[in-house]
């Protein structure tokens, strides 16, 4: 049987707003990646719709698809931004 853990996804501009709250807590599998994690959050109805442009972050470091999210990991969505 696959363990699951619940992980705290922190959330800024439109996606904090979009739902409401700093913060998202969602449940995945041990051994998830961080694709597997948007997969997740794109199921999500306030969000889900929002994550297209958005990067994810790992322990302050941006994160790679294919990098497995650990219980306790501090994970944050980084809206697209623009400059100029």
């Amino acid at each position: 049987m696959t363990r699951t853990f619940r992980i705290a996804v922190r959330l800024f501009a439109g996606h904090r707003e979009s739902v409401g709250a700093s913060e998202l807590e969602v449940e995945i599998d041990e051994g998830s990646t961080v694709e597997d994690l948007r997969s997740v959050l794109a199921s999500h109805p306030a969000i889900g719709s929002l994550l297209g442009g958005a990067a994810v972050a790992l322990n302050r470091r941006y994160a790679e698809s294919h990098v497995v999210v650990s219980e306790g990991d501090e994970v944050a969505i980084i809206p697209p931004v623009a400059g100029g």
